[in-house]
């Protein structure tokens, strides 16, 4: 059950975000020209244990054409919900040793683990575990550098690879989910970015924002504020944004190859056995890129994606791991799921 935090705290905390964003483009100046990250950036992690951890990982490689040199094999019992800290950290090692210098992000290919101690998987694998980016009750965690930033190089200009798991509990799955991520490059969809504004108070924060990304994107895309807790048989679906525990009436909907989807509520991205709807929903009902928080967060817009931020660096041109990671200032806490190059608003160039 998420908590819900003083709308005077809520208040702060973005009027905080937006004064350090300037100081945090201002310090992280793009180190190349390359618009966007490519196959030769991005390193595979591989568990040799899992027997659908190396399906993902050989059929994701044939597909994004990731050199021999990116495919990282490491082995652990895979299935459980959490890995220990001290487990953790001797596999990074091993990961840090054998990473090339020039990879700028990781894809894990597995659903389980999800979580590393109190942090989400994805962020130790992106920034090492560190409790800076955990939280105990209603506070706030570690900032990300990266968040909100102009950076195309994260690793060399801030020591951090962002990290996305090709998640889920079958390789006909993820195979879609891979498919439909190399069907979206260089599209240029026309679809709609839904953004809800439900009935459930504590997790519909998000809505305040609303009105501004209309302002500042619906020239650009066709956004709608749907006052409901869910929509039903709309057939361009490109981004659908939420804040409730479960949303019905996933399946109804058309998701464009691309499409990005979360849910701001507490244990979305507890992917297995969730006592709410698992970010894995959106993923299975035909969506790109999914976002979902470990432990309990509390409504923190800044432990959730800023759906302008997101939507924003995606139409520039930039991967779906790049937007993801840029929209979230405090990602210790939540996990990033989807085809990380999944590359709609940009012309076709990966191999």
């Amino acid at each position: 059950m998420i908590r819900n935090i003083p709308a005077l705290r809520c208040i702060i905390i973005v009027l905080q975000l937006v004064s350090i964003t300037p100081l945090i483009a201002k310090a992280a100046q793009p180190s190349r020209q390359t618009p966007r990250l490519g196959p030769q950036d991005l390193a595979v992690i591989v568990n040799d244990d899992d027997p659908l951890s190396e399906r993902i990982g050989e059929y994701y490689q044939a597909m994004r054409h990731i050199p021999n040199a990116n495919m990282i094999h490491i082995r652990f019992k895979p299935g459980s919900a959490v890995m220990a800290p001290a487990q953790f950290r001797a596999i990074k090692t091993r990961v840090d040793a054998r990473t090339p210098p020039n990879v700028q992000a990781y894809a894990l290919t597995w659903a389980a683990p999800y979580r590393v101690g109190c942090m989400s998987i994805t962020t130790a694998f992106a920034m090492g575990f560190h409790r800076a980016y955990c939280a105990s009750g209603c506070r706030p965690t570690k900032y990300d550098p990266y968040f909100d930033s102009p950076s195309h190089a994260p690793y060399t200009d801030f020591g951090i690879r962002p990290t996305m798991a090709l998640a889920g509990t079958s390789f006909r799955a993820v195979r879609r989910l891979i498919d439909r991520g190399v069907a979206s490059d260089g599209t240029f969809p026309r679809g709609t970015g839904y953004l809800l504004s439900t009935s459930d108070q504590a997790r519909n924060v998000r809505a305040a924002m609303y009105p501004e990304i209309v302002s500042e994107l619906g020239k650009k895309i066709r956004l709608r504020i749907v006052r409901a807790n869910y929509i039903t048989g709309k057939k361009d679906v490109l981004f659908y944004f939420t804040g409730i525990k479960r949303v019905r009436a996933l399946r109804s909907n058309h998701f464009l190859p691309g499409a990005i989807a979360d849910h701001l509520t507490s244990t979305g991205g507890v992917l297995i056995h969730s006592a709410q709807m698992s970010s894995l929903a959106w993923l299975e009902a035909g969506a790109t890129g999914s976002y979902g928080t470990v432990v309990e967060p509390c409504n923190f817009l800044d432990k959730f994606p800023s759906p302008g931020v997101v939507m924003r660096y995606y139409l520039k041109g930039e991967t779906l791991i790049e937007a993801y990671w840029k929209s979230v200032a405090m990602p210790g806490q939540g996990i990033f799921i989807g085809e990380p190059l999944a590359t709609p608003f940009s012309p076709r160039s990966h191999p």
